[in-house]
């Protein structure tokens, strides 16, 4: 039972043959291995990318048809890199850039009907990561076979909810209820957002064991990425969140 995010799977992140084949030799070079600090840097350097092309669409007067060709295409980088990882390191620059599309659009969107929301997003998404990432550090939350799988049950109960809601909502009048600014509707946004955070130390978790199973120095990309994308849930929910408490 691992994280949802699907670059974090037992069979790549376990898999010690794979940094068998790249190291035959008994003593192995760090340099050609996965480490915590390559991963670090890596997901800054995808963070500023993917800031830097949101800059373009949030400069644009109508950015919407940016930026859900950014969602589809980083959606299929997405896809290649689950079952090509060894490419990660172009499939995760490229998803940072057009991902960051699809978040300059949305978030110029939302800043136009709530001024002031996206850094109050951006704020709280911050802080999120830097709790987890502290409660993790300092093992004051320790990531158990049992944590692993409630996150992941809850997880996929919000995909399978998302997925049923919007197909509802697209071929009948069917209102979801996360769709308004009820409290209900503001319980499930703040439930979300629990469970993103959650899955962070998921993630967390199965970067250090790539780490400690000498994985292949690619797969820094791959876990920078995978990273990348719940930071970018995460964020997308905030701004949900608030939309909804601005509007009630």
């Amino acid at each position: 039972m691992n994280s949802n995010n699907p670059f974090f799977k037992n069979k790549t992140f376990t898999n010690t043959s794979a940094a068998a084949e790249v190291h035959e030799a008994k003593i192995i070079d760090r340099d050609e291995t996965m480490t915590v600090s390559g991963t670090i840097n890596k997901s800054f350097l995808m963070l500023i990318l993917l800031i830097a092309s949101a800059a373009v669409t949030w400069s644009m007067t109508n950015p919407i048809v940016f930026a859900i060709g950014g969602a589809i295409v980083g959606f299929i980088l997405v896809l290649i890199a689950t079952f090509k990882p060894q490419y990660s390191g172009f499939l995760a620059p490229g998803y940072a850039i057009f991902e960051g599309l699809f978040i300059g659009g949305i978030s110029a969107i939302f800043e136009v009907m709530y001024p002031g929301i996206v850094i109050q997003a951006v704020s709280c998404t911050f802080v999120t990561f830097m709790v987890c990432f502290g409660l993790y550090k300092y093992e004051i939350v320790k990531v158990t076979e049992k944590f692993k799988s409630v996150v992941l049950a809850a997880t996929l109960a919000i995909a399978t909810y998302y997925l049923f809601s919007w197909l509802l909502s697209m071929f009948t009048s069917f209102q979801p209820i996360h769709y308004g600014n009820s409290m209900m509707s503001i319980g499930i946004s703040a439930f979300v957002i629990v469970i993103a955070a959650l899955n962070l130390f998921l993630d967390f978790d199965q970067i250090e064991k790539g780490v400690q199973n000498k994985m292949p120095k690619y797969m820094e990309w791959y876990g920078a990425m995978g990273l990348m994308i719940t930071l970018v849930w995460l964020y997308i929910e905030f701004l949900r969140l608030l939309s909804k408490l601005n509007r009630k």
